[in-house]
């Protein structure tokens, strides 16, 4: 197996995202992903990065001496030393979670890793991308992400919910695009139909005007 990942960068920071929000995270940017999301803040990541082995990867990892780390992308899984990088990481004891797409298969995920799975809505222009049997592999610890940019993609976040039970097998969260959807208006609308998930917005957005997304 090749033990070697093409890296975009390693960098420490608060978690903006997710229900360890504010916590201080290492993050492991992963180059490549097969999508092109309308409202995508990574695209710097799509090309380019270094190829570095996994465990000077990890030794970069450590020299931040935190608990938590995410590897994210680009879209991680696209590169299949992913899977081991997770493995190590974890077998080390480190909190892990994984910042996926969902349209590519999360079944040979490591268990122990949390899952934080984007299901692309329509404004994505990647909804034909989602692979839906990817919800069968969520535990309770896991995370689904709907990035909402107008109307219509609430609508169908909700249906989407309603239709895989969403809110019973694992966590939920409602995320605005920056500069399309009012975070007050998502906020209201979750509030006015009782939903059970999670508001978030993109703390580091606020924090440091980040608009590539770290």
């Amino acid at each position: 197996m090749d033990n070697k990942l093409r890296i975009t960068e390693i960098f420490y920071s608060l978690q903006g995202e997710s229900n360890t929000v504010g916590i201080p995270t290492v993050f492991i940017r992963l180059t490549g992903c097969p999508l092109r999301c309308s409202y995508c803040d990574t695209a710097y990541a799509f090309s380019g990065g270094e190829k570095q082995t996994i465990a000077s990867i990890i030794e970069q990892v450590d020299q931040y001496k935190a608990k938590y780390i995410t590897v994210t992308g680009g879209e991680p899984l696209a590169q299949p030393a992913c899977h081991e990088l997770l493995k190590q990481l974890l077998d080390k004891g480190y909190i892990v979670s994984l910042e996926t797409s969902g349209a590519i298969d999360v079944s040979k995920v490591d268990t122990r890793t949390v899952k934080v799975m984007d299901l692309k809505t329509p404004a994505s222009a990647e909804m034909d991308k989602n692979i839906y049997q990817n919800i069968d592999y969520l535990a309770k610890k896991d995370q689904v992400k709907f990035v909402i940019a107008d109307n219509k993609d609430y609508e169908w976040s909700k249906s989407i919910m309603q239709q895989y039970d969403l809110s019973n097998r694992c966590e939920v969260l409602f995320s605005p695009v920056m500069g399309d959807m009012n975070p007050r208006h998502l906020a209201e609308s979750i509030i006015n139909d009782n939903l059970p998930v999670r508001f978030q917005i993109q703390l580091h957005k606020y924090l440091w005007d980040d608009a590539q997304g770290k």
